[in-house]
This record gives structure tokens, sequence and C-alpha cells, in this order.
């Protein structure tokens, strides 16, 4: 069975794009892969966080990935500050990257412009996210388009490492969702869904209440034509709405397109609404029913520890390609 690694940063509440393009489909690789779902808490770090609130953040993502249906008996669900490995093999994984190559990353470039003063680990964000795939013989990455850059290289830096030192780390493959893999903006269609937006109209998060759910969808910007098409660059609002609802409803675009022929907007708006709300139910209710439980806490306990038993093995492989350490004498 093949391997899958996935993190995400616990830096605010997952929107409704996060569900779609990513837990939702991990509910169903889980049961195909060997799947590491990882709280990439370091990684969150790399900008200015208040404690209390990443800690909240960060069980309240755990319970998110549960919600959604991660089985941990099926699954290694963990937080990445708690598997040491990582950071361990993020320093070994710096030695082997340029900073050229670094400066040229786009997220590097986007979260560093204009600023006066910017943290080193935001350049060197890429060697620790490499490590964090690397070290569970990682196959399979599912990522969103914008995440494609930093999976290629992490494929660099392992062929760059197993060229100079060892045949150490697996290659890993991207996997790009096709439907639901980007979800845009309810008031700018052609900007991502993001849980930094400013305007609270713009995205739908996972806990919203049903009427807020209803509210945000009904403001949602489309076109005056009065038409159910997908056309995402002529009707992005439009196109956005039948991803979602298609997502929401295991219907194809295709299919939502001849039922919606002669319907107006505001109906077409209301379904939307109507099957996010059912989609995120029984989510926000196990949610509710797991976050301040010590059901969370004994899975994260073992997760870490799962976690740690396989990310220990290829990290101790690693620095004995490098030469790092000592042998000891018998």
């Amino acid at each position: 069975m093949k391997t899958i690694f996935s993190g995400i940063q616990p830096s605010g509440t997952l929107t409704l794009g996060n569900y779609l393009g990513a837990m939702k489909q991990f509910v169903t690789l889980q049961y195909e892969y060997n799947c590491y779902f990882c709280i990439v808490d370091e990684h969150a770090i790399t900008v200015p966080q208040d404690r209390l609130k990443l800690r909240e953040n960060i069980r309240s993502l755990a319970a998110l990935y549960l919600a959604s249906g991660i089985d941990p008996n099926q699954a290694t669900l963990f937080i990445q500050s708690e598997v040491s490995a990582h950071t361990q093999l993020g320093w070994i994984m710096q030695t082997q990257s340029y900073i050229g190559e670094l400066e040229r990353m786009t997220q590097f470039k986007d979260k560093s412009d204009g600023k006066e003063a910017v943290s080193a680990a935001l350049l060197t964000y890429p060697p620790l996210m490499a490590s964090d795939i690397l070290l569970y013989n990682t196959d399979v990455v599912p990522v969103g388009n914008d995440q494609k850059q930093h999976l290629e290289i992490t494929r660099d830096l392992a062929q760059r490492f197993n060229r100079k030192f060892n045949d150490i780390f697996t290659i890993p493959e991207i996997k790009i969702s096709k439907v639901g893999a980007r979800i845009m903006s309810l008031q700018e269609p052609t900007k991502k869904m993001s849980k930094s937006d400013l305007n609270q109209k713009s995205t739908i998060f996972i806990l919203d209440e049903p009427k807020q759910i209803e509210k945000k969808v009904k403001s949602a910007v489309t076109d005056s034509e009065g038409v159910v098409r997908f056309d995402p660059v002529n009707k992005p609002g439009i196109s956005n709405l039948l991803t979602i609802l298609a997502s929401c409803s295991n219907q194809t675009i295709k299919q939502l397109e001849a039922s919606y022929t002669n319907v107006n907007y505001g109906q077409f708006k209301q379904d939307v609404a109507n099957a996010v709300i059912a989609e995120l139910e029984p989510v926000q209710q196990r949610y509710n029913e797991i976050i301040n439980s010590n059901e969370l806490d004994e899975i994260l306990d073992q997760g870490a520890e799962k976690a740690s038993l396989v990310a220990n093995k290829k990290l101790a492989k690693a620095k004995k390609a490098m030469g790092l350490g000592r042998v000891k004498k018998r």
C-alpha cells in the first residue's frame, strides 16, 4: 500500500475550501493509502502567533480532522512539534538547499514583500516541508495548485540528497484533486477562498452556523446573464458556486448544468446554501462532541508515538548517510 502525507497549518478556522479541497478527499484516501495527517504547527510560527490562540487552533484543527471522518484506526493523525525528527531532518535538508532557489519561492516573495523584518524561517520553510514529507517514505502528496511549487522543491531536495549520499528518500508524486481543489472567494471569485480574507462575506468557515452560510451564499457575487453554466473566465462567480455544489452533492458539473437550465440565480444559490449546510452539519456535530474530550488527547498521543517510530528510523538513515554522529565501538 502506498503512503500519503498531508499537513495543514493551525493558523485559524478552516474554510469550506479547506474541507472540500482537502479534508473530504482524505476521508476516501485513508482506505486506499497508508495516510499520515499532520498539524504543522512549526510551519505556523514562521509568522508571529499568539501562543494561546495557536494552542487553541492546534486542538481545533485536530478535532476537525476527526469530525470530517478521519479514522485513527485507518490513518495516523499527529502534531508536527510532537515528533522531533521533523525539525532535525529539516536542518539537514537546509544544508542541501540553495538560497537562490528558496528566494524564488512564490510564498516567500509574497509574504516578505514590503516588510523590513522577515523571519529566516519563512525563507527555510520549504526544507522543513520537505522533511515532513520525506520522513514517512511518502509516495503521494495531495495538494492544491498553490502548493505545487513546494512539492517540486521537495522532489528536488530528495533527489539531490540521494545523488550525493545514498538512496535514502522516496521521491513523492504530486496529486491535485480535479473537483473542489480550488474553491474561490464568494466576493472576489477570481481569488482563492482564504481564512485570512478581511471581508467575512467572502469565506465560509467549517464551523459557521447555517444562517451565516445561507447569508454568505446568497450575497455571493455572480453576473447579469442569468444562466447557470460553468465558465470560469466569463462567469467566475457562478462557476465557483457550481464547483461547491458539485463537491457537496457528489454530482458532476455537467449534470448540474443540465438540471439548472431555466432556473434563476436565487433558487440556485438557495440550493447551494442548503447543500453546504447539509454537508457541514455532521462535521460540526462531531466537532462539538470531541473538541474538549480526553479521546482527542489519546488519539493525538497515539498518533505522535506511531509517527515517531517511522520518522526516527528514516532520520537515523539520513544522519548515517551524511556521516553525522558516531559509530560505537563494540
